[in-house]
């Protein structure tokens, strides 16, 4: 039997249309969406199918429609009878992932993640942070940078460290406008603001941690029935405790995204699966490890693309 990792897509990969194909062909996919929406009080599926795209991107939003996403891809696979050897998460992802491997319920990640978005959007004032990609400068030559610009008292934090030439970092406006020009100056290719609504996975967002740990404690959180590697670690946890602990930290800790698939790959891995909207964490995929095999699940086609390959004989 092949082993795969399922990986599960984070904020930045939403798009209007979203699950539409699967909503309209599965009927395990129509119940869950609509029960989703009853859970969520708001139109999720018009924003999912319809938009309009700048309300689907707002954090509150954006957080609830991706996990959905994931959950109605594997909804199908689950049918299929396929099962990951382990799996992670980009930021928002991981709750998708922790609801595959059994330690959140599909409700309660629903919630979790609604809540966790609102938190989020409220930690810093509106258009006050910001975030940016930096391309092409090593970590060492990225963190020296921002030490600079934080001893002039703004903040910016290394957010993501995405693949090899790629990391995030987050901050205040002022802050990461003043890093795009230092590290410009210190050899980065490219330095990208991106389009996000605050200073995500910085130490700004810890005014939100305490709220969200409340929130954490009345959820019933299991131990995860295989692997799940931690964003704030890049380790493999299914401890129920140091779960609800990680998913704390994970507010305003940076994704280790790049050392989570070195880690992974360890492992014997046959292919990575992208499950839910897009094909972002392929991309980095590759860029860890170039001939790693990838699949991105996020409509029937895709589906049956993987679905092909997993069942041709090994």
């Amino acid at each position: 039997m092949k082993k795969v990792a399922f990986l599960f897509p984070g904020q930045g990969s939403q798009e209007t249309g979203m699950t539409k194909a699967f909503y309209e062909k599965d009927e395990d996919v129509r119940t869950l969406v609509d029960q989703a929406e009853e859970i969520l009080q708001v139109p999720i599926k018009k924003l999912m199918f319809e938009g309009p795209q700048e309300d689907l991107t707002k954090t509150e939003h954006a957080q609830p429609a991706l996990l959905l996403s994931s959950l109605a891809a594997l909804r199908v696979l689950e049918k299929e009878g396929i099962r990951p050897e382990m799996a992670a998460g980009h930021s928002l992802g991981e709750y998708s992932a922790l609801v595959n491997a059994g330690a959140l319920s599909a409700e309660d990640g629903l919630k979790l993640v609604q809540k966790r978005g609102q938190l989020m959007e409220k930690a810093y004032p509106a258009g006050k942070g910001s975030m940016a990609a930096v391309l092409g400068l090593d970590e060492s030559t990225i963190q020296s940078t921002i030490n600079e610009i934080s001893e002039q008292g703004e903040v910016v934090d290394i957010a993501n460290d995405n693949c090899p030439g790629q990391i995030v970092i987050s901050g205040t406006k002022q802050g990461i406008e003043q890093a795009v020009d230092k590290l410009k100056e210190n050899g980065a290719k490219r330095v990208l603001p991106l389009n996000v609504s605050g200073p995500f996975h910085s130490r700004l967002m810890e005014p939100a941690s305490s709220e969200l740990a409340a929130e954490l404690n009345q959820i019933n959180i299991k131990d995860a029935d295989f692997p799940v590697y931690a964003n704030v670690t890049a380790a493999p946890v299914q401890d129920q405790t140091e779960i609800r602990d990680l998913l704390v930290k994970q507010l305003y800790s940076p994704v280790r995204f790049s050392e989570t698939i070195s880690n992974m790959l360890e492992k014997d891995i046959d292919a990575f699966v992208e499950v839910g909207n897009g094909k972002v964490l392929s991309g980095l995929v590759r860029k860890v490890k170039r001939r790693a095999k990838t699949f991105s699940v996020q409509d029937p086609d895709s589906m049956n693309a993987f679905l092909e390959w997993y069942k041709e004989d090994s």
